[in-house]
């Protein structure tokens, strides 16, 4: 595990756990009591459970919450290496089957936030008793004027531009996440997500350090390069019957959700927008949490009559 890296985390508020995939070691956050809920955070240049931690300090109230970081990212290993898809799917289903060793018989609810509700929704499709439901936090894939309906598995990689981001030699990917890794670069990219100047400073700070880790630009280099952007999840959205909670802002880089048409009116999905910007939990971690619990709460009420409902 990375340990040139603090924790995202006050120390009084988890513990970590670390646990062995295809792609080393995924650290995992755990704290509260309660109904398990597992947080991912999402994916960019310097991604990592700071993403998240309004989530898990509220939800420790009443769950056992989790939050893993993801290959690459964060305290978990970071090897010298492309990463795709399949990772991140396998290391949350790694960890999701984890969790629910720990809460046998309980319910596990996740959420997740941009690109990675791409992975969580995908893991949901291929193993549909992984999850109990899914809330996905200003998802990607549902950018208007973009039909995303390729053969199952592909993605919009760019096999030229990755190679010359990892040639040997000038070290142009490298340089690249340098440049982008930068602290006003990064405080720039914030502003964009927040729709304004007042971002959170705790995730900024955390974020510029995460830039200083080896082998920090391997991950973020798969993402520039599209390999982690999968090219069919119109038809893996389409695919789940599990409770979706959607929910988006109205201000920033991340408004245009025109695809969502593809799947508003369905009857286990629910859309909620918020005056905000991509991560609306942190501007206002009360109204958003209303919103996720009365999803939970409904959710449930909706596994309870679904055994009567069959034995009609």
């Amino acid at each position: 595990m990375n340990t040139t890296l603090p924790p995202a985390l006050d120390a009084d508020s988890h513990t970590l756990h670390a646990l062995h995939g295809a792609c080393g070691r995924i650290a995992v956050y755990a704290g509260g009591a309660g109904p398990p809920v597992l947080l991912v955070h999402s994916i960019n240049a310097l991604a990592s459970v700071a993403e998240v931690r309004p989530l898990f300090e509220a939800l420790c109230q009443d769950h056992s919450v989790y939050a893993l970081d993801l290959p690459g990212y964060g305290l978990s290993d970071r090897l010298p290496r492309a990463y795709t898809v399949g990772d991140m799917c396998a290391a949350v289903l790694q960890v999701a089957q984890w969790v629910s060793e720990q809460h046998p018989g309980q319910p596990l609810q996740v959420l997740a936030v941009s690109l990675s509700c791409e992975f969580v929704a995908r893991v949901a499709q291929q193993s549909p008793a992984t999850f109990a439901s899914l809330a996905l936090v200003s998802p990607t894939g549902f950018r208007g004027g973009k039909s995303l309906r390729k053969l199952a598995g592909s993605t919009l990689f760019m096999g030229g531009f990755d190679r010359f981001l990892r040639r040997p030699g000038p070290a142009w990917g490298r340089f690249l996440f340098r440049q982008l890794s930068r602290p006003s670069v990064v405080r720039y990219f914030l502003q964009r997500t927040w729709g304004g100047k007042n971002i959170d400073e705790t995730l900024w700070a955390y974020a510029v350090r995460c830039a200083h880790v080896d082998n920090a630009e391997q991950a973020p280099l798969s993402f520039l390069s599209g390999g982690l952007f999968s090219a069919d999840m119109h038809n893996v959205y389409e695919s789940l019957s599990l409770p979706v909670w959607v929910v988006h802002g109205t201000r920033g880089d991340f408004t245009d959700y025109r695809a969502l048409s593809l799947v508003r009116g369905r009857p286990n999905w629910q859309v909620t927008v918020l005056q905000a910007g991509a991560m609306p939990y942190f501007e206002d971690i009360d109204t958003f949490m209303a919103s996720y619990r009365a999803f939970l709460t409904q959710g449930a009420k909706r596994s309870r009559s679904q055994p009567l409902a069959s034995g009609v």
